[in-house]
């Protein structure tokens, strides 16, 4: 059976609705999905890495931000039931859109024969100590394979190879791995968070005309994903001898602390021309102050909350950077097969499976609210 925080139900019905619709609507499929796939997607930039996939802003663009195509590999799993356990951060309706892909795998491992069964557990709050007693209860039952987004990488990742000594096979997932000399045997997610923050930050810096004040909202600390986008955005930063980071505020991926904070580092800076949201709830919370407060801060953020994408199509936010939470889900079951048969990484499957991360604007924001929300603008 699986099992899921109540939070989760309301989102991953309305998105599960919405796949339906866009299927029916001739929403036009996302190119063939890869283990491999490209990193990032946007207009332009001059600090990319060279294997950087870059899309124009366009409807193709927001079409193929999230896979909703997938189809199970040729691998033949050896049993015919299989039981895991995966816990992340926090309940928040980021993982409720993981959620789905795993539901589609699930549903399609079925149509072979083969039942998945798994929890699907997170706290209310993001807490590495909350982490730690949930995989130290799960490794004590029977579960195929544990599966972590981290929480605190400095925290988890020596618990992760305290389990792994003990013979219980941990993947990790989403957009957190561990640390990179941790005994995890795969992870499944987004590879290019520093990365995701240069490339929103260097949007900012060219709208700007690079030159300004910049405040950077993080989000829970020690989590490896808001971390290193902060680290990217301070680093692109860094570049611009007319740019200067007036405040770093960690808000717990909070949408009302992202507010607050955002209210006190106005207040500090009413000067302020910019703020780097390094999460999916911040952009929200940052939105609003800036909206009350009437200010003309650009607003760069992560992920597809439905409210951020309508701060967007009004123009409150610059650009949003889009991950395929989907295909997230649905290669965590695929690899957590092949993990509890006994597989490690290689020809079956890489030891980080990379998802890509598509960076939206204005003009993207109705596309996107129709197909993830069925919102017609």
């Amino acid at each position: 059976m699986r099992i899921i925080s109540k939070k989760a139900g309301v989102l991953a019905a309305t998105l599960a609705t919405v796949l339906v619709f866009s299927s029916c609507a001739g929403v036009p499929a996302a190119g063939e999905h890869s283990e491999n796939t490209s990193t990032t997607e946007i207009e332009s930039t001059d600090s990319g890495s060279s294997d950087k996939g870059v899309a124009a802003r366009s409807s193709e663009s927001v079409d193929s931000a999230v896979d909703f195509e997938h189809e199970l590999d040729e691998y033949e799993p050896h049993k015919d039931h299989y039981n895991f356990y995966f816990t992340y951060k926090t309940v928040h309706p980021w993982w409720d859109a993981v959620a789905l892909g795993m539901e589609e795998a699930q549903r399609q491992f079925l149509d072979k024969g083969i039942t998945i069964t798994y929890e699907y557990m997170a706290p209310e709050g993001a807490s590495a100590e909350d982490q730690t007693e949930r995989l130290l209860a799960a490794a004590q039952k029977d579960y195929d394979v544990i599966g972590v987004d981290v929480a605190d990488e400095e925290v988890i990742s020596p618990v992760l190879d305290e389990l792994i000594d003990e013979g219980t096979k941990v993947m990790t997932f989403s957009s957190s791995d561990a640390s990179e000399d941790c005994k995890r045997i795969a992870y499944v997610g987004n590879t290019h968070n520093y990365q995701d923050g240069v490339d929103l930050t260097e949007a900012l810096c060219k709208k700007l005309d690079y030159k300004g004040k910049v405040a950077i909202l993080v989000g829970s600390v020690g989590a490896p994903c808001h971390e290193d986008r902060a680290r990217g955005a301070k680093d692109t930063i860094a570049q611009y001898a007319d740019m200067e980071i007036v405040a770093v505020e960690y808000d717990m991926d909070s949408v009302d602390l992202a507010y607050d904070l955002t209210l006190k580092i106005l207040e500090d800076n009413p000067d302020l021309d910019g703020i780097v949201c390094c999460n999916m709830s911040n952009p929200v919370g940052a939105a609003r102050a800036i909206t009350e407060k009437e200010s003309d801060a650009v607003i760069v953020g992560m992920d597809h909350d439905e409210e951020a994408l309508k701060y967007l199509h009004d123009g409150v936010i610059y650009c949003l950077g889009v991950q395929d939470c989907y295909s997230i889900g649905y290669d965590t079951i695929q690899v957590a097969v092949k993990i509890a048969d006994g597989n490690v990484p290689g020809a079956l499957f890489p030891e980080k499976t990379d998802e890509i991360t598509t960076v939206i604007y204005q003009e993207d924001a109705a596309l996107m609210l129709e197909l993830l929300y069925g919102d017609i603008l």
